[in-house]
This record gives C-alpha cells, structure tokens and sequence, in this order.
C-alpha cells in the first residue's frame, strides 16, 4: 500500500500531468486522482505481465471463461 501512496504522490499530485496549474479545490484534486486512477488500471505498463497494458491480459481471459457453444 505504501508504495501505491508513493507513486500516486509522484505521479498525480507533484507533477502537471493529471491536473495543469495548482490544485486549488477538493475537486481539483479528485479530477487529477480520476484521471491518475483510471491510466494506472488501464493504460501503463506493467512489468511484471511482460511490459503490457493491463487490457491486454484482461480481454483474452475473460474471453477464455466465457463458454463456447460446442458443435453438435
């Protein structure tokens, strides 16, 4: 948990790039960490799935589990 704290510290709230100028309001705040949220389930690579985006494991097995109609 910890290290998921540091990293949403270092990417969202001390950089420019979730949120342009200072954060000013709560809201603020909970646009850039929405935004921050939604690229780190979705979009960054991860390493330990081999330098992938998430998605890219995601689709293909939940596509596994779904039954296939079996030819009769």
């Amino acid at each position: 948990m910890e290290s998921m704290i540091g990293l949403y510290k270092t990417e969202c709230i001390r950089t420019r790039v979730f949120h342009a100028g200072q954060y000013k309001t709560i809201a603020d705040v909970e646009y850039a960490t929405a935004g921050w949220a939604d690229w780190c389930n979705n979009r960054r690579l991860r390493g330990a799935l081999g330098m992938i985006i998430p998605s890219e494991v995601r689709h293909p097995h939940y596509a596994a589990l779904i039954p296939q109609e079996q030819p009769a």
